[in-house]
């Protein structure tokens, strides 16, 4: 039924004027609107609606991920703008934060300025 329709992500914000600034200037998505119930985004193909709330309790899990060609090169990326990659005591990282499965895949998590759990995955 849903198969072929366009995805719509949301994550959650008690703090837009902070968001607006993280997911496009530091994550580099393209604002395509706002107004007092959220921010709109365009992320390669997938609209992503931060939506505002009166308070919010971030999730101790991944809210958005993004696949990546090259891990180390994003972390670093980001790094240079001031986010780091969250550090687990129950997971192996790497100095940059990145996990490496046993799989093989690599994945590293930073947070927005609400708390929500970002990640990015090189499979």
């Amino acid at each position: 039924m849903l198969a072929d329709k366009e995805l719509k992500a949301f994550v959650p914000t008690i703090m837009p004027s902070r968001a607006k600034l993280f997911y496009k200037d530091v994550l580099g998505l393209k604002l395509l609107s706002e107004d007092n119930y959220a921010l709109e985004f365009e992320a390669n193909g997938t609209l992503l609606r931060v939506i505002i709330v009166p308070e919010l309790r971030p999730q101790l899990f991944t809210v958005l991920g993004w696949n990546v060609a090259d891990i180390s090169s994003v972390i670093s990326s980001l790094n240079k703008k001031g986010v780091m990659c969250e550090n687990y005591n129950f997971l192996e990282q790497d100095p940059l934060g990145i996990w490496t499965s046993p799989a093989g895949s690599k994945v590293a998590w930073f947070k927005d300025p609400d708390g929500n759990i970002l990640s990015v995955s090189q499979l």
